[in-house]
C-alpha cells in the first residue's frame, strides 16, 4: 500500500462532561498538529497517490472549518465530548465527503482509504482511519 501525508494544525476551545475528564471538565484550549495520510494500492497514472497540493489545500479547507473555534458552542458538536479521538474522525470523515465530490481530482477515484492523526503533543495522539 502507497501512502502520503500532508499536514495542518487547529486551534480550539472545548470542555468535557464526566468524571474521567478532571479538570479539562472546564473550558480549556487544546491545540493540536494534523495529519492526513492517504492510502492506495497502485500509484495513478502519474505515478503518485494523489497531488499532494490538492491534498493539502482540502486538509486546510477542513480545519479551518473547526480553528479558532469554541466547539461548545458549535451546533454539530452539541451534546458530544469532542475527544482528540472524536475529533481526527470528524475530520477523516469530512475530508472524505471532500474526496467523494472531487476535491483531490479524478487521481483520487482509486484511494483505498485515509487515517487522520491528531497530535496533542509529542508523546500523545489519536487517529481515525476509515476505507473510502
Amino acid at each position: 500500500m502507497f501512502s502520503i501525508t500532508v499536514r495542518d494544525h487547529l486551534m480550539i476551545a472545548h470542555s468535557f462532561r464526566g468524571e474521567v475528564f478532571g479538570p479539562a471538565q472546564r473550558l480549556h484550549g487544546a491545540t493540536f498538529l494534523v495529519d492526513a495520510t492517504f492510502r492506495r494500492a497502485q500509484l495513478d497514472e502519474d505515478g503518485i497517490v494523489v497531488d499532494i497540493g490538492l491534498a493539502t489545500r482540502e486538509l486546510h479547507a477542513v480545519v479551518d472549518e473547526l480553528n479558532y473555534r469554541n466547539l461548545d458552542d458549535e451546533p454539530d458538536f452539541q451534546g458530544v465530548n469532542t475527544s482528540t479521538e472524536y475529533l481526527a474522525k470528524v475530520i477523516a470523515d469530512r475530508l472524505a465527503e471532500r474526496i467523494a465530490k472531487g476535491g483531490l481530482g479524478e487521481g483520487a477515484k482509486d484511494l483505498a482509504g485515509i487515517t487522520v492523526t491528531l497530535h496533542e503533543s509529542h508523546i500523545a495522539w489519536a487517529s481515525y482511519e476509515r476505507a473510502l
